[in-house]
């Protein structure tokens, strides 16, 4: 792989963990749930991110709120 294109799939899951870590945050979830989130970039470039395993009262939440986004649950 170029580097342009690591760099390219680096920025793309740093911004989306970014995202996740602001949405955890914003649900009210400490750090300890947030914490584990991590961009990946896979050999051909791919861009990724790792969650990691939360409790389950911390899933639920989550799940909620992934809901009631969705259309037509509102």
């Amino acid at each position: 792989m170029d580097m342009r294109t690591y760099r390219d799939g680096r920025k793309a899951a740093t911004d989306a963990a970014e995202a996740i870590r602001a949405a955890l945050v914003g649900l009210g979830l400490p750090e300890r749930v947030w914490g584990s989130v991590r961009p990946m970039v896979t050999h051909s470039g791919k861009p990724y991110v790792h969650l990691g395993m939360v409790r389950a009262e911390a899933a639920e939440k989550i799940a909620e709120a992934i809901r009631a986004g969705e259309p037509g649950q509102q």
